[in-house]
Order: structure tokens, then sequence, then C-alpha cells
């Protein structure tokens, strides 16, 4: 193997209403054309979702069929496949880690609805809001423990501990999104940081372990790593233009959440970093009043620029994911990977 290797939507408009299930559709195929060099395994770390998510008893049974359709872009399951068959020959522990991860990704995801009081995830209703927060955790709980079950049949001690410690930073970053709600001086610093712990570090840990689990080099390892962080910063920044700027029925969740829990997003930091008073005296004050919305927000926003300067930073990043996917030996794999760069940016609007 080389080093470079095989490496405002209105209710009752129609016409939005179609245009936003026909842009919709467009990225579902989109994706579906760029996942197809792993499609068919993708197919068989489904079967190993379907075939463990289950249960004897039958509430417990729904919870999981629930969160098994959850299930979204699969793309952190997607990096592992490519970043691994970019290297090598993708085998059962990749397999078994894709569904795993994508797993963890989940009771990330449960959680999260929980801490966000979010009603609608996926185009459904979210599994707080349908059986109440005590549920919901322990279904979280379940989810997570279970993917270290899944994951040991990888019979790697080593990918297994990666997995362990990208689960732990995810936490962690959980936490000091936590800590930081209302704390409106929040660094641009402390704020990346926050989110490459946060979102980014499943999407890191699954192009590592792809590579890792084809046997590539430590310095390539390092490489796909990268890859996988830059885009799950950058991916996290848009979500938090679209929390601010999208619409509900197109995104597929509960929008306006960071606002209404008083989290300090990427936008928000830099518009109070350059607005001049009393515009922001202003602002804070509007930001720590639980009444606050969206349509409220935007004018401050538009006024210092912040939304388009959050998507900025995220093509910075995405860049930087396609200036690594360009350097690898050109293959199927790489072009997919260097396709998903361009479709996370697809998102800024």
């Amino acid at each position: 193997m080389s080093q470079t290797a095989s490496q405002g939507m209105q209710p009752g408009n129609l016409d939005v209403d179609s245009a936003n299930a026909d842009a919709s559709l467009k990225r579902s195929l989109d994706l579906k054309a760029i996942y197809a060099p792993v499609s068919s395994h993708l197919a068989s770390v489904e079967k190993i979702l379907r075939a463990e998510l289950v249960s004897e008893t039958p509430f417990v049974d729904q919870l999981l069929e629930h969160s098994w359709l959850l299930g979204g872009k699969r793309i952190r399951p997607v990096f592992l496949l490519l970043s691994g068959a970019c290297c090598g020959e993708i085998g059962e522990p990749h397999l078994k880690m894709a569904a795993a991860l994508e797993m963890i990704h989940t009771a990330t995801l449960v959680h999260d609805d929980i801490l966000d009081e979010a009603k609608t995830r996926r185009h459904r209703a979210t599994a707080n809001s349908t059986w109440g927060n005590k549920v919901s955790v322990l279904l979280g709980d379940y989810l997570f423990t279970h993917a270290f079950h899944v994951a040991s049949y990888s019979e790697s001690a080593e990918a297994l501990r990666m997995l362990a410690q990208a689960s732990n930073r995810v936490c962690e970053g959980e936490m000091r999104q936590n800590a930081s709600r209302a704390d409106f001086t929040l660094s641009e610093e402390d704020y990346m940081r926050m989110v490459s712990e946060k979102t980014a570090e499943l999407c890191d840990v699954g192009c590592r372990l792809g590579a890792f689990l084809s046997n590539a080099s430590p310095e390539l390892v390092e490489g796909f790593a990268a890859y996988g962080r830059d885009l799950g910063i950058a991916f996290q920044i848009i979500d938090d233009v679209l929390d601010v700027v999208g619409h509900t029925e197109k995104v597929g969740k509960t929008l306006g959440t960071d606002l209404v829990n008083q989290k300090p997003t990427l936008p928000v930091i830099h518009c109070l970093k350059h607005l001049k008073e009393p515009r922001k005296k202003e602002f804070l004050a509007l930001l720590v009043d639980s009444g606050a919305t969206t349509e409220k927000v935007i004018p401050f926003l538009e006024e210092t620029n912040s939304l388009e300067y959050a998507r900025s930073v995220a093509q910075g990043h995405a860049e930087s994911a396609s200036k690594f996917a360009k350097s690898l030996t050109p293959s199927a794999y790489a072009a997919a990977l260097l396709k998903l760069s361009e479709f996370v940016l697809q998102r800024t609007h």
C-alpha cells in the first residue's frame, strides 16, 4: 500500500413547500451518488444496526426502532468506510466499528434533544417529546453501552480505545457547552475548542478508525483524522447558521433552540465582538431574554455580517478537507471524500 494511497417558510405556501421538498430530495440523491463506492458496505452496516437494535421486550424494541429511524445521512460510518477503502480492503472490523460509531452518534442526538427540549429530529417527534426525559436518558445510555459491545467485535483493543476516547471527548464538549450557556463573554477560540470536541470528534475518529483498521501509516491516519475534524467543524458552524436562518421543514429538526437555550454560537460571538454601544447592550439584553427569537436576532447579525463570517469560517475548514482529499492517490473513494467536503458547504444557504 502506498502512503498516499489508494488512500422563512410560511404555512400554506405550496410553492415554497415544494421547493424545499425538491431541494431535500436533491441533497439525498447527491449523497446517494457520493456514497456509491461504498454503498454495499454501508448496506451491511445498516443490517448490523437493524440486527443489534432489537429487544424481546416490546416497549424497549419500540424505543430501539425509533433510534434506528433517527438515522439520517450516516455520514460518520461513510467517513470510516471511505477512509478505510482509500487505504486498503474493507473487512468485518470496519463494518462493526461503523455501526458502533453510528450508535454513539445517535445516543448523542437523543441526549442533545433532551438538553435542548427539542420536539422534532429528522422530521420525526423526538424521544423526549414522545416518552419523556427519563426514558430518553435510558435510551441514550443503552445506545452508548451497546455501541461498545458491537465495537468489541473488531477485535482491536487500540481501535476500541480510540472510540472510547472520542466518546469521552464528545461528552466533555457537551458538558463544556452546557457550562457556557448564557456566557456571552465566550471567545471564538473557546467556541472552536468546544465544537471540535462536541461535533468534530466523531468525524475525526471515524476517518481515523477507517485508515487505522486498513493498516495505514501513523502519518496517513492523522491526515484522515484531520480531514474528518475539519468537516465536522464546518458542519457544526453551518448548523449554527441554519439554527437562525434555516427552515424547520427543510432542515428536519426544531430550530431556534440555540437562542432559547442561550448558547453562544459563532455568529453570536462574532456579532458581540463587532457591535458598538449601545447596540451591543441592546443585543445582549435580547440574548438573555427567554423570549429571544430568530426574527429579533437576525437584524443584529446582519448588521455585523456575522452570518457571512460564520459561513466563511466553515468554508475555510471545508477547503482544508478538500485539499487533503485532493492529495490522495486518485480513486473513486478519494473522489467521494472530496465531494463530501463540497456537500457540507451546500448546506450554508
